[in-house]
């Protein structure tokens, strides 16, 4: 394709004939990916700039670079000047691929809490109702028959949109995406209309990259206002969360709300919770619907009545609403349960903030009979702020709460600890601290008893760690089960 054609809807400097003429066979934003042929996007970024890199973009063999700083001299008869990177990276990534996302229904995810979980439990959703749905998130990329690992949990656009062909390649109709704060901050998404908006929750995180809640709330609602594209046409609220007030404001053509709200378009009237699930009769606009779901807890109650919600209003059939949400057995990390038999419950999740660490649990502590052990830890190079919070919850909602590392990155596990500890020892309750985190996990799991439950929380569906100078294999999920196998904590049986 002609360098002309890609950069024909992005206003900016005119380009020479000779360039616009020249011939460009892939898009690249990152230096090292770049083929002879490439156009180079040198987008400004949070840690490097890529503007530095156009010159080694342009050795590797780019046809050329487009940037929003003027050229250097010597490299002006390869350069395209755009007012603004990304979103001349979007609209070249729309004309290349042959606009897909026209061919999908594509449905955008928000919120602090439960993306993940809504999202998979849609793809079922919409799976069982043969539309062969794309799935884009946090822990993986899902396209047609490939799993790709997640490397953002919403990819660049020119990504986005290279799956979005091959999806439509594969015949599917439709993609689930989670779209986190960052990408609409960052207008990962520009350009791609929305079929529905759905928003979960708004609590306290990442407030280290949007300073404040109004700000992080901003970014969010960008999703619901359209970035570079018309609004979607259905927004599908949390009525319980008062956030989502200030988006009932906005003109979507649709809302339609759920919640344990009574007031809610989509709410519980009847629901019963166990180790094995939770079984529920919802009230929705088109009448009762029964669902039983392996997921556990309250928390995915939430995430089911959002899943029902925005299923039902995109004219999903009851009964196969009802059958993609049983299909589903569990989501990676998400109060994931670990069983080598022992007689009380293991559970991994990602609550890596007070609010999910409280959600997390108060659904625990509903299913034990005894104590709830709880092992946690901060992340680094974070919001500070936020690790006494955790450490409050932690002690004050547990029996026993473990402290340990988590991603430490690049600060000292031990400061981090010690934030965290500010808020554990609030609680005044029970507690003990190990930086190893498998030490830590062993130190839990060796003080469970018969009825109790040891929620290990932070990580989730993460096979590593992060360390300051390196990134170790770490599966909180796979080390609890080599350490109780080793532990032999398994269920007595009576002799016969």
């Amino acid at each position: 394709m002609r360098l002309g054609e890609l950069v024909r809807g992005v206003p900016g400097e005119r380009v020479g004939a000779d360039l616009v003429a020249r011939e460009i066979t892939s898009l690249a934003y990152d230096s090292r990916r770049v083929k002879p042929g490439s156009l180079f996007f040198a987008i400004p970024g949070e840690k490097a700039d890529g503007y530095n890199f156009a010159e080694q973009a342009l050795e590797r063999g780019a046809g050329a670079v487009a940037s929003e700083r003027p050229a250097p001299a010597e490299l002006a008869g390869r350069w395209v000047r755009v007012p603004h990177a990304r979103r001349a990276l979007a609209e070249a990534a729309r004309i290349f691929y042959g606009d897909p996302a026209s061919r999908l229904q594509l449905v955008g995810i928000t919120g602090t809490n439960g993306k993940t979980t809504t999202a998979f439990l849609l793809h079922s959703i919409l799976e069982a109702a043969g539309m062969h749905p794309g799935l884009f998130g946090t822990i993986e990329y899902r396209v047609g028959d490939r799993t790709l690992p997640a490397v953002h949990t919403t990819p660049e656009s020119v990504d986005l949109l290279s799956y979005f062909a091959d999806l439509v390649a594969v015949d599917g109709k439709a993609a689930l995406m989670e779209v986190s704060s960052h990408a609409l901050a960052q207008e990962r998404v520009w350009g791609i209309h929305f079929l529905a908006a759905v928003f979960t929750n708004l609590t306290r995180d990442h407030l280290d990259y949007h300073k404040d809640f109004e700000s992080y709330f901003a970014a969010k609602r960008r999703l619901f206002e359209g970035l570079g594209a018309p609004p979607p046409e259905l927004a599908v609220l949390n009525l319980d969360d008062p956030w989502s007030e200030r988006l009932l404001e906005l003109p979507q053509k649709r809302h339609v709300t759920y919640g344990i709200s009574s007031d809610a378009h989509v709410r519980v009237t009847n629901c019963t919770q166990s180790l094995t699930g939770v079984r529920a009769t919802l009230t929705t606009p088109q009448g009762k619907l029964e669902i039983e779901s392996s997921l556990i807890g309250r928390t995915n109650l939430e995430n089911i009545l959002a899943a029902v919600a925005t299923a039902e209003a995109l004219g999903v059939p009851g009964e196969t609403v009802r059958q993609g949400i049983a299909d589903l057995k569990s989501v990676p990390g998400r109060f994931e349960r670990v069983s080598e038999g022992q007689p009380f419950l293991v559970v991994v999740d990602y609550a890596h903030t007070d609010d999910a660490l409280r959600n997390a649990l108060k659904t625990a502590r509903e299913l034990t009979s005894n104590r709830l052990i709880v092992v946690f830890g901060c992340g680094g190079d974070r919001d500070r702020a936020k690790r006494p919070l955790m450490g409050e919850v932690a002690g004050s909602l547990s029996d026993l709460a473990v402290l340990t590392s988590d991603n430490p990155r690049t600060e000292d596990p031990i400061r981090i600890m010690n934030d965290a500890l500010v808020g554990l020892q609030r609680a005044n309750k029970p507690y003990l601290t190990e930086v190893d985190r498998r030490a830590a996990i062993g130190k839990a799991l060796a003080e469970a008893v018969d009825g109790d439950v040891v929620l290990i929380a932070g990580k989730g569906h993460e096979t590593y760690q992060v360390l300051k100078d390196e990134i170790i294999p770490f599966d909180d999920r796979e080390v609890a089960r080599q350490l109780l196998h080793a532990m032999g904590r398994r269920e007595k049986k009576e002799d016969t």
